[in-house]
C-alpha cells in the first residue's frame, strides 16, 4: 500500500511540472493585415483585422470581399448580369411597364429596410427618386467628363421627374419574392443606402462566426467588428470637409459601431464655377444646401448610410431632434463656415489620435 502511495505521488509531482508549463504557454501573438478592392460599390473597400498568419487574415478577408461582390451584383442599378435579376433589370421597362420581377431575399430585404428609413426620416430618405437622380447623375457625368460645357439639368426636367417619386409605387410581395414598380417612369435609386446596408448584412455574418477583431471600409462606410485583440477599440478619423489643412476633424474610438459620413465636397461636378453635389433634396430637387458634411455613428451601417443622406436634407434642428430620438445613434454637422455640432452623445467616443 505504501508503494503505491510513493508512487502516486511520484506521478502527480512529474504531471504538476506540465500542467504548470501548459498553463504559462502563450498563444502567438496576432498580427495586423489589410487588404483592398476596387470592385465593389463604385470605392475602395478595405479589410482590416488581426489573424495568427495571413494565411489565416487572407481567409477572412476573402469571405467578407466575396460576399460583397454578392451584394455589388444584387443592388447595382447601372449593371446586368447575365443569369442574375438584380435592381438594375427591377428598373427596366419591358413594352413601357416595368415587370414583376422575382429576386433575391436580400434584395427584398434591402428594400423593405429602405421603406422603414422613409418612414423613419419623414421621406428624407427616398429611394423611389431614382428618376429625378438619374438625370442628375447625367449631367454631372458629362459636366466631369467636359467640364466646359458643363451645365445644369433643366428645373422642368426635374419637376417633371419628381411626379414620379411615389415610394408606395413600389410594391413588395415577401411570401412570393417578388417586386413591381407599378408606376412606369419610377426608377429606384438605392445609392444612399445600399453600401452601408451591404456593409452591415458582412459585419452581421462575421458576429455570428464569433470573428471579432476586423474593420470594413467601403468607401467611408466604416464598421468596427468587435474591438483590437488587446479588448482596446479602433481609433477612426473624421474626414475634415473644410480647405484648412487638416486632414481630419477629430477621431472617435469604435468597438462594434459603425461611423458613416455624407459630403457635399467628395462627389461633385462645376458649372460656371460654381460646384454642385451629389445629394439632392427631394424638395428643391437641388443640390442641399446647409452642411458640408454629416456623420451618424450607430450600430447598424446601413441606417448611419440613411441617416447621414437624410439629416443632410433636413435643417439642423429637425436633424438633431432626430438624432436624440433614436437609441445608440449619434451625429456630427460641419456648416460651410467651419462651425461643427454634436449631438448630445458624440463625445463619449471621441478620441486622441
Amino acid at each position: 500500500m505504501r508503494s503505491k502511495l510513493i508512487s502516486l505521488l511520484t506521478a502527480i509531482c512529474l504531471f504538476l511540472p506540465c500542467l504548470s508549463l501548459a498553463a504559462c504557454k502563450k498563444e502567438p501573438p496576432l498580427e495586423k493585415f489589410s487588404a483592398y478592392s476596387f470592385d465593389y460599390f463604385d470605392t475602395v473597400t478595405t479589410v482590416t483585422g488581426y489573424a495568427e498568419d495571413k494565411e489565416a487574415f487572407d481567409e477572412v478577408a476573402n469571405g467578407i470581399l466575396a460576399e460583397l461582390k454578392e451584394y455589388h451584383r444584387l443592388f447595382t442599378i447601372y449593371h446586368r448580369f447575365e443569369g442574375l435579376e438584380n435592381l438594375c433589370t427591377v428598373n427596366e421597362l419591358v413594352d413601357g411597364a416595368h415587370r414583376t420581377v422575382k429576386v433575391d431575399e436580400r434584395i427584398i430585404d434591402l428594400l423593405l429596410y429602405a421603406k422603414e428609413m422613409y418612414d423613419l426620416t419623414g421621406g428624407h430618405l427616398n429611394i423611389a427618386m431614382g428618376s429625378v437622380l438619374s438625370i442628375w447623375h447625367d449631367y454631372r457625368t458629362e459636366g466631369m467628363n467636359d467640364p466646359i460645357s458643363a451645365k445644369l439639368p433643366p428645373m422642368e426636367a426635374l419637376r417633371a421627374a419628381a411626379e414620379h417619386t411615389d415610394i408606395e409605387k413600389l410594391v413588395i410581395d415577401e411570401e412570393n419574392g417578388t417586386v413591381t414598380i407599378t408606376d412606369p417612369k419610377m426608377k429606384l435609386d438605392v445609392g444612399a443606402i445600399a453600401k452601408g446596408y451591404a456593409v452591415e448584412r458582412v459585419a452581421q455574418s462575421l458576429e455570428q462566426k464569433d470573428i471579432t477583431g476586423y474593420v470594413i471600409n467601403v468607401g467611408g462606410n466604416v464598421r468596427t467588428v468587435g474591438a483590437k485583440p488587446d479588448g482596446a477599440g479602433w481609433t477612426v478619423g473624421i474626414e475634415n470637409p473644410l480647405d484648412n489643412g487638416e486632414d481630419y476633424l477629430g477621431y472617435l474610438t469604435l468597438s462594434g459601431e459603425s461611423l458613416v459620413t455624407s459630403g457635399s465636397y467628395q462627389r461633385y461636378y462645376l458649372v460656371n464655377g460654381e460646384r454642385y453635389h451629389h445629394i439632392i433634396h427631394p424638395d428643391t430637387l437641388m443640390p442641399a444646401e446647409g452642411f458640408v458634411s454629416v456623420s451618424i455613428l450607430t450600430k447598424h451601417s446601413g441606417k448611419g448610410d440613411a441617416l447621414s443622406t437624410a439629416l443632410f436634407c433636413m435643417s439642423l434642428e429637425e436633424g438633431q431632434a432626430l438624432i436624440e430620438s433614436l437609441p445608440d445613434t449619434e451625429a456630427q454637422w460641419v456648416l460651410p463656415d467651419g462651425t461643427i455640432y454634436n449631438s448630445s452623445g458624440w463625445n463619449t467616443y471621441t478620441t486622441e489620435p
